[in-house]
């Protein structure tokens, strides 16, 4: 059977130490702060991973007053997110816009061909890695990946419909390495955000979906949805019961099931061109303090999140193989903009 390695251990966790010392970030900030309300751009819908995340990082910062200025969350979805990344992009030298990344940051240019690339941006930090679970209707048949995958080949091409976020992103870049791993063909459904595919799958009118755990825990937990497999290298490590029987822990990897697919998503933050370096460990200060709070840590669990942290040469580094693994995973999909 083929190995897809989309994302690999070796980016996901280079380290957990930001570059930016948690000293130096603090007189950065006595240096400078914002002076007005922050825009807070989602490129991406209402509901998925990237929106809950930024409204969670909204409400600690109000609740703990780490900031003293608003907060305030836009969500830019048009174009799989190249409206918010082109406002960004023409935001130079504003210091009051930060935008949270996902893969997106990488998948939109490089399927759509608009003008974008991650270095148009300023890199903050890298505040988690998400990842991917494969999910089915809890009233499905299937009670592994193999079933699932051996359900599909037997039946007619394009009989199973894999619901995802996006065209030619994050989902879709997975369910192609599903197809090219396990000789299945799948009819793509692509939905605005994650919060929609978990509606659609739940619904009935998608087989399965590539969901993050955020945007699927409340359906598995209701008993609506099941997971199959986690496309990581290892478990979740996390044991706490999420549904009467099973932990994220319990779910097992999709390799335990022969489906040999790894991939982890970005949860990052950017500024425009031209932030200054005070300006940069402001934000870095900011949400190294945000991981210390309670609700950030009971976030992180719920989401069953990667929990590195990257800032300054590191997140500059990672970001710059990521962008690399991402163009060859795409033009082995056939998904590239002509």
């Amino acid at each position: 059977m083929a190995r897809f390695r989309l994302l690999g251990r070796a980016l996901a966790c280079a380290g957990l130490a930001a570059a930016v010392g948690f000293g130096s970030a603090r007189a950065a900030q006595a240096a400078w702060a914002p002076s007005k309300t922050v825009e807070f751009i989602v490129p991406a819908g209402t509901g998925g991973g990237a929106d809950q995340m930024a409204r969670v990082l909204q409400g600690i910062i109000q609740k703990h007053s780490l900031m003293s200025q608003a907060l305030v969350v836009i969500n830019k979805a048009g174009g799989a997110g190249a409206e918010g990344f082109l406002d960004v992009k023409g935001s130079a030298r504003n210091p009051h816009k930060i935008i949270i990344t996902l893969s997106n940051l990488f998948t939109t240019p490089l399927a759509t061909g608009v003008p974008f690339k991650w270095e148009d941006m300023t890199p903050v930090a890298m505040l988690a890695l998400d990842e991917f679970v494969l999910w089915v209707n809890a009233k499905a048949p299937y009670k592994t990946a193999k079933d699932f995958v051996d359900a599909a080949k037997a039946g007619a091409a394009n009989e199973f419909k894999m619901g995802g976020t996006g065209s030619k992103q994050e989902d879709q870049i997975i369910t192609a390495a599903i197809e090219q791993a396990t000789g299945t063909k799948f009819t793509y459904i692509p939905y605005k955000g994650g919060g929609d595919v978990a509606a659609q799958l739940v619904g009935g009118h998608v087989t399965a979906s590539v969901n993050n755990p955020i945007e699927a825990v409340a359906q598995w937990r209701a008993g609506e949805l099941k997971p199959l497999c986690v496309f990581d290298g290892k478990r979740i490590p996390l044991t706490e019961k999420v549904t009467d029987t099973m932990s994220w822990g319990d779910i097992p990897t999709c390799k335990e099931s022969g489906l040999d697919i790894e991939y982890l998503m970005l949860r990052g933050i950017f500024m425009g061109p031209g932030a200054t370096p005070e300006q940069v460990a402001f934000y870095v200060d900011l949400f190294k303090r945000v991981r210390e709070t309670p609700e950030w840590k009971d976030f992180m669990a719920k989401g069953a999140f990667n929990t590195t942290f990257m800032a300054d040469t590191e997140y500059k580094t990672w970001l710059g193989k990521a962008a690399e693994t991402h163009r060859a995973l795409m033009e082995k999909a056939g998904f590239l903009a002509k």
